[in-house]
Formats: C-alpha cells, sequence, structure tokens
C-alpha cells in the first residue's frame, strides 16, 4: 500500500539526546534505547470515516518521536497498518450503499492527505490488514497445532441468527501456562495492566464478543472469522475461507517488518486494552519473544468540554478544517500545544491561538537577520528530549519570536541570516511545522 508524501526534515547540527517516554505498560518513565536503530510501530486507522482529531494528534505525537530519533542520529524503522477489512468498515460500506474496497480506498486516500497536510512523516511500511492475510494464514494454522488456539462449532446466537463452524479463537489461558517455564511469556494484562474486571466491560465496548457461545474464555479474541454471506473472504487453507480478526495483523506485520522485540509500540490510550494486549500475547505465542520493548499511549480528544465521539456526531475532521481554509500548520500547532499524555478538548479559542503564534513565528522568521537560534536549539532538544514536552518547546519558540520581532536593537550584534536559517530548519524539522 502506498504511504504519503511529506517535506524532507532539514538537518539540525550536532546531536540531540534520546529521549525518555511515559511506558504505559511499565507505568514509569524509561530512556529509550540509544543505538543507531530504533523501530516504531503505531497501529493506523479503519478506514471507514474520516481523519478526526483524536486521529490527528496521536499520529502527530509518535511523528515527534520520529523526528526526536532521526535528531539523536538514529535510523529509525516505522511501521503502519491499515484495517482494511474489519466489522466497522464492513457496517459502514452496507449503511451507504458503497462498495467495502471503495470505501476503505477513499477514505485512506483522505487519510495519507490529511498527513501530508499535517507535514508528519510517512511510514516505512503502509501495509493493510488485506495484503497480509497470506502471513496470517499460516501463523493461525500454528497456533492452532500447539493448542494456543481453537475452533469454535456453529450454532444460533442470541440474536437468533445462525453462526458457522469454524471460527478460530486464541486461548488465553493456554496462552498463559507458558509463564510456567518462561517467565517472560505473556498473559493477558500485561500491556495493559488491567483486572479482569476492568478487562470485561472494555473487551465487549472495543470490538471483542464476549457472548460468543463455545468459547473457552469470554476474553478469547478472534482470529479467524469464517466466511458469511455477503462478507469478503480470503482463502484460508485448513481454517476455511474467511477473514482475519482485528489484532493478528499488527502481530504478523510487525513481526514481518520490525526486530523482535521492537522498540516503541504506540497507538491512543483506547487500545491498550484489548488491541495491544492481545497483539502482544499473539506476537510471544509465535516467536517466542515479547512484541515490544515499549507501549506508549496518547490520550483522549474532545470538543468543547465533551467526549468526541461519532455517535455524538461532534467530530473535529482535519480535512473539514483543510476545506475551510485553516492552515494545516496552524492545526499542527494547536495539537501541539497539548502534551500528548494529557487529555484536552478541540476548541475555536484554541485554533485562534495557535493562528497567532503561527502568525508571530513566521513574522520572526520572515526577518532576514534573527538572534538566539542556538539557544533555542538547546531548549527545543531539551523539552523535547523529556517525554516529548512540546507545550514546552512552543513556549521557548515563542520567546524567540518576540526577540527577534523587535527589529535589530532587540535582537543585538550576534544576528545573522545563518542564525535565522538554524531558527528556521530547528522549528520545521523537530516540531514539524512549516514557517
Amino acid at each position: 500500500m502506498k504511504s504519503w508524501s511529506a517535506r524532507p526534515v532539514p538537518e539540525l547540527p550536532g546531536t540531540a539526546p534520546t529521549p525518555s517516554v511515559y511506558d504505559s505498560r511499565q507505568q514509569r518513565m524509561v530512556q529509550l534505547p540509544s543505538g543507531p536503530e530504533a523501530s516504531l510501530y503505531v497501529c493506523g486507522i479503519t478506514p471507514y470515516d474520516a481523519t478526526h482529531m483524536g486521529h490527528a494528534a496521536t499520529y502527530v505525537a509518535f511523528d515527534l518521536l520520529h523526528r526526536a530519533w532521526n535528531d539523536a542520529a538514529q535510523h529509525v524503522t516505522y511501521v503502519q497498518n491499515v484495517t482494511d477489512v474489519d466489522d466497522p468498515l464492513l457496517e459502514r460500506a452496507e449503511a451507504t450503499g458503497i462498495d467495502w474496497r471503495d470505501l476503505a480506498e477513499e477514505q485512506t486516500e483522505l487519510f495519507r492527505t490529511d498527513m501530508s497536510a499535517l507535514n508528519v512523516v510517512p511510514p516505512a511500511h503502509y501495509v493493510g490488514a488485506t495484503e497480509s492475510v497470506e502471513g496470517i494464514v499460516p501463523a493461525v494454522e500454528r497456533l492452532i497445532e500447539r493448542g494456543l488456539a481453537y475452533r469454535v462449532p456453529g450454532g444460533v446466537d442470541e440474536n437468533g441468527v445462525e453462526q458457522p463452524d469454524g471460527d478460530v479463537y486464541f486461548d488465553i489461558n493456554a496462552a498463559a501456562q507458558l509463564k510456567e517455564t518462561d517467565p517472560d511469556a505473556w498473559v493477558v494484562g500485561d500491556v495493559c495492566g488491567l483486572s479482569r474486571e476492568e478487562m470485561l466491560p472494555l473487551f465487549a465496548e472495543r470490538g471483542g464478543d464476549p457472548e460468543r457461545e463455545g468459547k473457552h474464555d469470554v476474553l478469547d479474541p478472534l482470529l479467524w472469522r469464517v466466511n458469511r454471506p455477503g462478507e469478503p473472504e480470503w482463502d484460508g487453507a485448513s481454517l476455511g475461507a474467511g477473514r482475519p480478526g482485528w489484532h493478528i495483523e499488527c502481530s504478523l506485520i510487525s513481526l514481518k517488518y520490525l526486530p523482535t522485540p521492537f522498540t516503541v509500540q504506540g497507538g491512543g490510550s483506547d487500545l491498550a486494552f484489548p488491541h495491544h494486549d492481545m497483539g502482544a500475547g499473539h506476537s510471544y505465542a509465535l516467536s517466542g519473544k515479547p512484541m515490544a520493548e515499549h507501549f506508549v499511549h496518547t490520550s483522549m480528544v474532545g470538543l468543547e468540554g465533551e467526549k468526541m465521539s461519532k455517535s455524538k456526531g461532534n467530530l473535529v475532521l482535519v480535512s473539514k478544517l483543510r476545506e475551510q481554509g485553516e492552515d494545516p500548520a496552524a492545526i499542527r500547532l494547536a495539537i501541539l500545544a497539548n502534551h500528548y499524555r494529557t487529555d484536552w478538548f478541540w476548541t475555536d479559542e484554541l485554533l485562534s491561538d495557535s493562528k497567532r503564534r503561527l502568525a508571530s513565528w513566521r513574522e520572526a522568521a520572515a526577518k532576514p537577520e534573527t538572534a538566539g537560534a542556538d539557544d533555542l536549539l538547546k531548549a527545543v532538544r531539551a523539552a523535547l528530549a523529556e517525554d516529548l514536552n512540546a507545550p514546552a518547546a512552543l513556549v521557548a519558540v515563542d520567546a524567540w519570536a518576540a526577540r527577534n520581532k523587535g527589529g535589530a536593537a532587540a535582537r543585538g550584534s550576534a544576528a545573522s541570516a545563518e542564525d535565522r536559517q538554524l531558527a528556521v530548519d530547528l522549528i520545521e524539522s523537530r516540531l514539524g511545522v512549516v514557517l
């Protein structure tokens, strides 16, 4: 699957420190490895709707991490998936009368356009779930052979719908028994840190099917869904025709393109359970190694004091803002004004403040000469090294802009064209803001 384009990232003098981040699984700050290679997997969209501000905030946050690693002279292998076949996509396609493949491609293209506009550096590998079925099928077959997955017999569900034989589920209790011989083995809850009582309602809310008859445990996640009339299907070999479950796609894609374990698994906090937890379980069962060294999650974004949701119809869409003539750089600045681990709300005031901030920066950057870029470089690098503290970095740029808008007398004798270029390169390279 094709990715998107972004502006080249300017190189900066010297080398930045490797950032520290908050590891959600360990529930503490960690210093990321400083070796020459880093690896990042961020869960992508299910393309049945446009990019909303919650999506944008997540991908901008991990763009900051990507840029931080590059500035620390680390080569990053960045992978992102697209869940281009799943229940929400199929349901939306049926409701709108659009072929599910056309809907997926349309919304994926809109997402790519939004990411390019927001100047998010694209991943090295951008992979659809439908492109991964060839690897998923033998992986699920191996799990069945090892007693870590099982088939569920058919029957009539609680809604009176006939369910066919053969859906395949991951056995979380069988997987937990690996702990007896391997202390590093996965058990459910390893990533999210939640109790079983806390997991149960979330599992039902976030794509699970605890009510399915025949499962060994209500929390067992789906690996392979055998074909139903009218649904897309792929050759499942011994599994039978069907399509993959949600979590297994990320396990297989990361195992194919990244080392085991890779450095950081990222995504929104609503993915910690069940998606990241179950994905980690699948990966461990298939490789005998942890999926990732660290798990990093972004917080939630609301609108004017309320939770943003499709059911409420209060989504702020990046594409709509762009259609209204809003500068993507100002949208990005509005996102960066909030720390990635803090819940926040999109407001008209936030966007207005960001537009004023952008105008101030651009006014300073338009001067033929500026001063203070060396100090700004140190301040921005220091802020972003401490858990990607973008708000602090923005305050540092504000101070630089205020100093340099005042003319030569305010800037002092140290002003130069080279200083101006360094400041512009820094703002674009580390913050991704185009001046």
